[in-house]
């Protein structure tokens, strides 16, 4: 395994690519826009609608009860109701999946240019197969997707990353996708809507604002870097690849750290001792929504609502069909800060207890902020942050899109801000610095990184 990681590390490095270049696949995606056939209307549901509000048991789901529904939440702490809200219900797994080949030398991605009805900007770069169970069990009635049974047949190839992952736990209930990279030595086939990508292309892409969607980053977040028993000669030679040195460091050096024991015991401790709980009700039970043929709405400040959509796109397996989708009100930021101690770069991350996380609490970001987040609620670090982003002091800054399938635009700031040691010399509780191998290591857990955390992590560079 460590001479494929070692080829994925210079993969990284290749930012110009040997099978196309950036500027074809620019082009490439460009045209696909152009010659896309896309119609995306807001509709309303009524009694005739494949999808629509049943109010007999409170949700909103399809007349094959398949895919997903829509419900209510409630979250109590200390038995007092201190949130609510309507949540995506689909307990299934799906496959984000990424087959990659040495193509000359050099390991390429198999990567698609895929449509979803609620993305931004039509078409994104998307992993070699992103399928609900419901997609690969054909339950649309349409075709299996593009390439399923390399994934189902993983067995007979090399399998680089196999882990099950959370969604966003402020939208789903416990959803979670099965993220798994793939190398293959044998020919394929390369579809139209699909092309051969290095791993430095893809990070490239994803500089460009709503190019590169959440499920190819999420599934390049987990590349396991870690514990490959690398020689003192090979990560020498490892090393001359990265620019950073203290990325490098924060990499190889040291071991997994010794306060990853200590982010245990605050998370279980939180898991065991915590007196909360969440609650599924009918979305007739919240009391600061209403249910209507148009969706759901907050009667306050909210981030989101739901709303019901036709949709028409060409080249899916299913060509027309309509559903709910959650619409976005603003724009969400997630923040990563690091800082260099030693020579080695270091991270901020967060506890971050979630709605509709599978296990109450999961790793996230320095700083991680829905659109109605107000600045009269910062803490330290929140404060900092926002003043490095005001002064633009920040190495990194893209709005990405998160995923398109069941979100209506929604986007997000994503930030990286590098500070000195000295900026921020204690924390608040449930915040702990880490190396990058730590939390590469974590990632082979599953339920250990949000899926915020781990999309920053997929944006950093050698």
């Amino acid at each position: 395994m460590k001479e494929i990681i070692g080829k994925i590390i210079k993969s990284w490095a290749a930012t110009e690519g040997n099978v196309n270049t950036t500027a074809e696949i620019l082009d490439w995606v460009n045209r696909l826009n152009r010659e896309a056939k896309v119609s995306i209307t807001e509709c309303e549901a009524g009694d005739n609608s494949f999808w629509f509000y049943d109010d007999y048991v409170g949700e909103i789901h399809n007349r094959k009860r398949s895919f997903f529904s829509i419900t209510g939440i409630q979250r109590y702490e200390n038995n007092k109701l201190v949130a609510e809200q309507p949540i995506i219900v689909q307990p299934e797994i799906g496959y984000l999946g990424i087959i990659c080949k040495e193509i000359d030398g050099v390991v390429n991605f198999l990567m698609q240019a895929k449509i979803e009805p609620g993305n931004v900007n039509v078409i994104q770069i998307s992993p070699t197969i992103q399928a609900t169970k419901s997609n690969y069990t054909r339950r649309h009635g349409g075709v299996l997707p593009n390439y399923f049974d390399y994934f189902y047949n993983s067995k007979r190839y090399t399998v680089i990353y196999d882990q099950i992952q959370s969604e966003q736990a402020g939208r789903f209930y416990k959803k979670r996708n099965r993220n798994i990279i793939m190398l293959l030595d044998e020919d394929i086939e390369v579809l139209p809507n699909y092309k051969w990508m290095t791993l430095g292309q893809i990070k490239q892409l994803m500089k460009l604002d709503n190019l590169v969607n959440m499920d190819t980053r999420t599934v390049l977040a987990g590349i396991p870097l870690t514990n490959c028993g690398f020689s003192r000669e090979e990560l020498a030679e490892i090393e001359g690849v990265f620019t950073d040195k203290a990325f490098f460091r924060s990499i190889f050096t040291g071991g997994i750290t010794a306060n990853m024991s200590v982010i245990y015991q605050f998370l279980n401790n939180y898991k065991m001792f915590e007196e909360k709980k969440t609650v599924l009700v009918p979305l007739n039970q919240l009391r600061d929504w209403t249910v209507d043929d148009t969706g759901v709405t907050c009667n306050h400040e909210a981030d989101y609502m739901v709303r019901y959509y036709d949709i028409d796109i060409t080249g899916r397996e299913v060509r027309q069909w309509s559903q709910p989708l959650f619409k976005a009100i603003g724009k969400a930021t997630f923040g990563l800060i690091t800082r260099v101690v030693d020579g080695k770069k270091e991270f901020l991350v967060a506890g971050r207890p979630e709605m509709g996380s599978f296990d109450f609490i999961e790793l996230g970001p320095s700083v991680q902020w829905e659109p109605t987040r107000k600045a009269e609620d910062d803490n330290e670090v929140d404060a900092l942050f926002r003043i490095k982003v005001a002064q633009g002091k920040t190495s990194y800054h893209v709005i990405l899109s998160e995923e398109g399938g069941r979100f209506y635009h929604e986007q997000n700031y994503n930030y990286v801000v590098e500070i000195e040691p000295q900026e921020l010399t204690t924390l608040p509780e449930g915040y702990f610095w880490i190396d990058y191998g730590t939390l590469n290591y974590m990632i082979q857990i599953n339920n250990c990184l949000n899926i915020q955390l781990r999309n920053l992590l997929s944006l950093l560079e050698v």
